[in-house]
C-alpha cells in the first residue's frame, strides 16, 4: 500500500494594502487649518485670558485696601449703571446705529460702482486702483499719527486743510440746496432726496472707508468667466440686463462679506463715537468708572454681534453661490 504525500498548499500572498490618498477637499481643509493655526494659538494664549479678565472686571468692583487688591461681586450693577446712570452711552449708541444705517449701504453701493468702473479696460487702470486704495494705507495708525502731527505743527486742521470752517459749511449748504432742487424737480421722494444729498455731502468719508471693499469687489468681478459675458452678448442682452442678471448675482457673496466687514470696521474705528464714550469713561477719575466702561464694552460687543448676525442672516437668503460640479 503506497502512501501518497500531499504537497503543501501554496500560501496565497497577502494583498498589498492600498495607500489612502487624501482627496482634494481634505487636503484643502488641512491647508486651511494650518493657515489659521497661528491665529488660533494666539487667540487661546493671548485673547482668551484678556476676555476672561474683562468679563470679571464688569461683574466685580476692585479696590486696593491696605496695599491688597480686593474684589467684590456686584453682578449686573455695573451694566445697570451703564444703561440708566450714564445717559451719554445710550444716546451715543442710538446715534451710532442711525449713522451705521446710513453709512453701510452708501459705502457698499459706492464700492461696487467704482469696482465695476475699474474693472473695465482703460488707460491707467492700475493707477486709479492704487489711488482708491491709498486712503486705506494713509488711515493706518502710524500714517494717521504722522499726518495729525504735521497738521498740528502747521496750524491747520486735518479735515479742513487751508479752507476755513465757515467757508466749508457755506459751500456744503449751497451744494445740498442745489442737489435737493435737482432731485425734487425729478420727482424723487423727500426721504430718498435727503439720503442722496447726505451721501454726496459725506463723499470724502465714504471714499476713505471704501478701499478694502473696492478691492474685494474687484477680485469677485475678475473671477467671473468672460465666456458668460460673451454668451450674453450673443443673446443680445444689454449692459443693464447683463449687470443685474450676471454681474450682481455673481458678486452677491462678496456683498455679504463687505457688509459684515463694513459693520465691524464702522463699529471699531477710532472715530466711532461709542468707542470714544467707553474710552472716556475708562479714563474718568470717578469711582467704579473703569468697571462701568467694561460693562459698556461688553454691551456694545453684544449689540454689534446681534447686528452682524441679523445682516448675515438677511443677506444669506439672497446670496447666489455658483455650483462648481
Amino acid at each position: 500500500m503506497t502512501s501518497e504525500v500531499k504537497a503543501p498548499a501554496m500560501m496565497k500572498p497577502e494583498p498589498k494594502k492600498k495607500k489612502k490618498i487624501a482627496s482634494l477637499d481634505r487636503r484643502k481643509a488641512r491647508a486651511g487649518w494650518l493657515f489659521v493655526l497661528p491665529f488660533a494659538i494666539g487667540f487661546v494664549l493671548l485673547y482668551v485670558p484678556i476676555i476672561y479678565e474683562s468679563i470679571m472686571y464688569s461683574l466685580y468692583n476692585y479696590k486696593v485696601v491696605s496695599g491688597t487688591l480686593t474684589k467684590t461681586f456686584v453682578g449686573w450693577a455695573n451694566y445697570s449703571s451703564a444703561l440708566f446712570e450714564e445717559a451719554n452711552f445710550v444716546q451715543t449708541l442710538i446715534k451710532g446705529l442711525k449713522e451705521m444705517a446710513f453709512d453701510i449701504p452708501a459705502i457698499i453701493i459706492f464700492s461696487l460702482f467704482i469696482a465695476v468702473i475699474l474693472n473695465q479696460k482703460m488707460i491707467g487702470r492700475a493707477a486709479f486702483r492704487a489711488i482708491f486704495f491709498l486712503p486705506v494705507v494713509v488711515s493706518t495708525g502710524l500714517m494717521e499719527s504722522i499726518l495729525t502731527t504735521s497738521y498740528a505743527f502747521s496750524g491747520t486742521s486735518m479735515d479742513l486743510g487751508m479752507e476755513s470752517e465757515a467757508a466749508k459749511s457755506a459751500s456744503d449748504m449751497a451744494l445740498e440746496g442745489l442737489l435737493f432742487n435737482i432731485f425734487d424737480s425729478l420727482g424723487f421722494g423727500s426721504g430718498l432726496i435727503t439720503y442722496i444729498v447726505s451721501a454726496v455731502s459725506s463723499i470724502a468719508s465714504i471714499i476713505n472707508r471704501s478701499g478694502v471693499q473696492i478691492l474685494i469687489f474687484l477680485a469677485a468681478l475678475q473671477s467671473i468667466s468672460p465666456a458668460i459675458y460673451e454668451s450674453c452678448q450673443i443673446d443680445g442682452a444689454t449692459a443693464w440686463e447683463t449687470f443685474w442678471k450676471i454681474t450682481f448675482p455673481m458678486v452677491s457673496p462678496m456683498i455679504l462679506v463687505n457688509g459684515v466687514y463694513t459693520i465691524i470696521d464702522n463699529f471699531t474705528t477710532d472715530s466711532n463715537s461709542v468707542m470714544n464714550v467707553i474710552t472716556d469713561t475708562y479714563a474718568s477719575a470717578v469711582r467704579n468708572a473703569k468697571h462701568i466702561s467694561a460693562a459698556m464694552g461688553w454691551m456694545y460687543f453684544l449689540v454689534v454681534l446681534l447686528i452682524v448676525g441679523a445682516v448675515a442672516g438677511i443677506f444669506s437668503a439672497y446670496v447666489f453661490y455658483q455650483r462648481r460640479d
